[in-house]
């Protein structure tokens, strides 16, 4: 596990690094243009691959309810804390959407998906794949964009065209397809899963390299508003999703993702989310490097209590 966590910060240095040696670039440009290439045809073609390979069980199939209630549990417990210390922190409502958010979401694909297939081998990766599309995905885009328009700059974002958005998500579409063909029983050929394979491997290292590309010299600021966001993602996220796994039957490996799955770090979509509703990008990008440093802690401790 330490040696994916420390891959994974040498490409968020990498981008970090090619933002600051390529500054006629615009590092915002690239990083818009990987999420696109990632939400649209590379993370699909891994939602088929895993999705056409994988075993369908019933323990897989509950495990979002972890996800959607540790989340729910989570947004709540950090608005309340937020909304307390909102003036004497003198946070603006764009930095607010993001503690609230960042609070809640956490990197369940890109960096959840190597973790669990490390620790519990290749099978584990459909745990992963539930966890995200089936429960964060949707209440990231449901719930997560609705207050992310609330605090940033669209007041009159609907429930209708967050739904729109989601049936119309490739991954979504990615996971029919994969399980169209996994029920079907029918084989693709070689070259054509070989190929899918390939795609499907850039997501990880696409989406860890933009969160190098999204970062900005720290606030100081920066460093103390984030700690109770810190606090709610790594530490009561992951307990509420282990209990709510427990109560609904889950055991073993989906048990276990359950646990793993709720103390990832903050998740890297939410830089989409933050620049789409003008919340504060760089804090977002601040976020999610500072939970997945601390990740490097709180992960192995988690697979320990395992």
């Amino acid at each position: 596990m330490y040696e994916t966590l420390l891959s994974f910060l040498l490409i968020i240095a990498s981008g970090a690094i090619f933002r600051r040696l390529n500054g006629s670039i615009d590092a915002s440009s690239i990083r818009n243009a990987i999420n696109v290439c990632v939400i649209n045809l590379f993370l699909p073609c891994l939602c088929i691959k895993v999705f056409y390979s994988s075993k369908i069980d019933f323990q897989s199939i509950i495990l979002p309810i972890s996800a959607i209630t540790s989340i729910m549990a989570s947004l709540i417990v950090a608005y309340l804390i937020y909304r307390f210390l909102r003036s004497i922190l003198k946070l603006t409502r764009q930095q607010e959407g993001v503690l609230i958010i960042g609070s809640a979401f956490g990197n369940v694909t890109f960096l959840g998906l190597p973790v669990l297939v490390t620790t519990f081998g290749d099978g584990a990766a459909i745990y992963a794949l539930y966890y995200d599309l089936f429960g964060t995905t949707p209440m990231v885009w449901l719930l997560g964009s609705y207050i992310a328009a609330r605090f940033g700059n669209n007041h009159d974002y609907k429930l209708k065209e967050a739904l729109q958005h989601l049936y119309t998500l490739p991954p979504l579409w990615g996971i029919v397809i994969g399980l169209c063909l996994n029920l079907t029983g029918f084989l693709l050929p070689s070259f054509v899963l070989n190929t899918i394979s390939l795609l499907g491997g850039l997501v990880i290292p696409l989406m860890i390299f933009s969160i190098g590309l999204a970062l900005e010299a720290p606030n100081v600021k920066h460093a103390y508003i984030i700690i109770p966001s810190i606090i709610v993602k790594l530490l009561f996220s992951p307990i509420i999703s282990y209990v709510t796994a427990k109560i609904t039957g889950l055991e073993g490996v989906s048990l276990n993702a359950a646990l793993i799955e709720g103390a990832m770090p903050t998740m890297v979509v939410l830089l989409l989310i933050s620049a789409r509703f003008s919340i504060d990008v760089g804090l977002c990008a601040f976020l999610i490097l500072i939970t997945t440093l601390l990740s490097f802690l709180t992960l192995p401790i988690a697979v320990l209590l395992l």
